[in-house]
């Protein structure tokens, strides 16, 4: 007869954790390294790591073109991460995705307001200066007018390029 007292206990139920899901957090921790190993120089030195780790990314960089060796030792990797809390990694690697969006979204704009120039000509111009007053409205008609002969000529985009660069120059988001 079972009594009352040999039920597990409230914790003990509360600590128990899937076979499942230990390895879904050890596959998230795989791919978390494997991150780490493609971050660019600059970018992992803004990242906190402890000194195994950072000789562990550093191997896996001298391991590159050994496929096997590469495989195992990222491995390691992630086990050295299980065992480190990665909190402070996980948010840095986020803000370097974070500056990767809004750099692509900066640039998508920019190519839509050249567009909108070279397509629209005076009223793009317009409605550019109404949003951003600093810029040279002369300037602007003049890329887009010949940008636009370029296109219909079906010539190099020499000034296509320039009206880009221009307003990349330029229009600083706050």
């Amino acid at each position: 007869m079972r009594h009352h007292d040999d039920a597990p206990s409230q914790d003990e139920e509360d600590d128990w954790v899937s076979k499942s899901q230990l390895k879904r957090e050890s596959l998230a921790l795989r791919k978390l390294g494997e991150t780490l190993v493609k971050l660019k120089p600059h970018e992992l030195a803004k990242v906190p790591l402890n000194e195994d780790i950072k000789e562990a990314v550093e191997l896996a960089h001298r391991l590159h073109n050994k496929r096997e060796g590469l495989r195992r030792h990222m491995s390691y990797l992630g086990k050295l991460l299980r065992v480190n809390d990665v909190s402070e990694i996980q948010k840095a690697i986020a803000g370097f995705a974070h500056k990767d969006t809004t750099a692509n979204a900066k640039f998508h704009k920019l190519e839509l307001w050249r567009d909108r120039l070279i397509k629209e000509g005076d009223k793009g111009v317009n409605a550019l200066m109404f949003e951003y007053r600093h810029l040279d409205r002369q300037k602007l008609r003049q890329l887009a007018r010949v940008g636009r002969k370029e296109l219909a000529a079906d010539l190099p985009p020499v000034a296509y390029r320039q009206l880009f660069q221009y307003l990349k120059a330029n229009i600083k988001e706050e």
